[in-house]
C-alpha cells in the first residue's frame, strides 16, 4: 500500500494549525496526494474543477462571503446602522417582525437562500437591530448587544425553518413523506405543507410576541439606568 498520499492529511493539520485560508489549504493538501498517488497533473486539475463545479454550496459560499467581507471592510455594517438611526418611526420590534414576515414568506415560496446569518443578519440585520436598540437604551452594555445579535439571528432561523416546511418541493417536506411511507402512512407533499401552515403562522405570532417583550425588558433596563 502507498502510504505517501497520506502526506495530504499533515498539509491541512499543518495548515489549520498555522491558521492558514481554509481553502487554499484543502486544495493544496488535494494537490499534494493526488500527486504522490500518481495521478498526471491534467487529470488532477480536471478532478478538482469538476469537484468545484458540481458543488453549488461551495460555489454559493466561496463566492458570496468574500463579497460581503469586502463590504464589511468598506464599512457596511456602519452604514446600516446610520441609516437606521435616522429611520425614527422604525423600532426595535418593528424592524425584526418585518424581517421576520419577510424571511418567512420566501421560504415558503422556496427562496430560503435569499437571506441567511451570514449574507444578511451578520452585516444588516444585526446592526440595524443594535441601532434600533441604541434609541430605546443609548449606553448599551456588552452583554445587551449579544442578545440583540442572539435576538435577530434567532429571528431569522425561526423564519426559514418553519416556513420551508410549507413549500412543498424542499427537502424537508419530502424527507417527512418518506419517513412516513416507511411506517405505512401515506402522505401527499401538498397535505404535509397545508398542515405545516398553522405552524408557521404559529412561530410568526410566538417569535413576535417574544421580539416585542424584549423590547419592552430593554425599555425597562433603560429607565432603571
Amino acid at each position: 500500500m502507498n502510504y505517501w498520499p497520506l502526506l495530504g492529511v499533515v498539509v491541512i493539520v499543518i495548515g489549520f494549525a498555522l491558521r492558514f485560508n481554509a481553502i487554499p489549504v484543502v486544495v493544496c493538501a488535494a494537490l499534494v496526494s493526488g500527486l504522490l498517488a500518481g495521478l498526471h497533473p491534467l487529470d488532477l486539475l480536471a478532478l478538482l474543477g469538476r469537484s468545484f463545479v458540481s458543488s453549488r454550496v461551495l460555489l454559493l459560499f466561496v463566492l458570496t462571503l468574500p463579497a460581503i467581507g469586502l463590504l464589511e471592510h468598506a464599512g457596511l455594517r456602519e452604514h446600516a446602522q446610520q441609516w437606521m438611526g435616522r429611520l425614527r418611526g422604525l423600532t426595535l420590534a418593528r424592524l425584526l417582525i418585518g424581517y421576520l414576515l419577510v424571511r418567512e414568506g420566501l421560504a415558503m415560496l422556496g427562496l430560503t437562500g435569499v437571506a441567511g446569518a451570514a449574507q444578511t443578519v451578520r452585516p444588516l440585520l444585526a446592526p440595524m437591530a443594535e441601532a434600533a436598540a441604541e434609541k430605546i437604551h443609548p449606553h448599551l452594555s456588552d452583554t445587551d448587544r449579544d442578545e440583540v445579535r442572539a435576538v435577530a439571528a434567532a429571528t431569522d432561523n425561526i423564519g426559514r425553518f418553519f416556513g420551508e416546511d410549507v413549500f412543498i418541493a424542499l427537502g424537508a417536506v419530502l424527507l417527512i413523506q418518506g419517513f412516513y411511507a416507511q411506517h405505512g402512512i401515506e402522505l401527499t407533499p401538498l397535505s404535509i405543507a397545508l398542515w405545516a401552515l398553522p405552524t408557521a403562522i404559529a412561530a410568526f405570532g410566538i417569535q413576535s410576541l417574544r421580539i416585542w417583550l424584549f423590547q419592552r425588558r430593554l425599555v425597562r433596563r433603560a429607565r432603571a439606568a
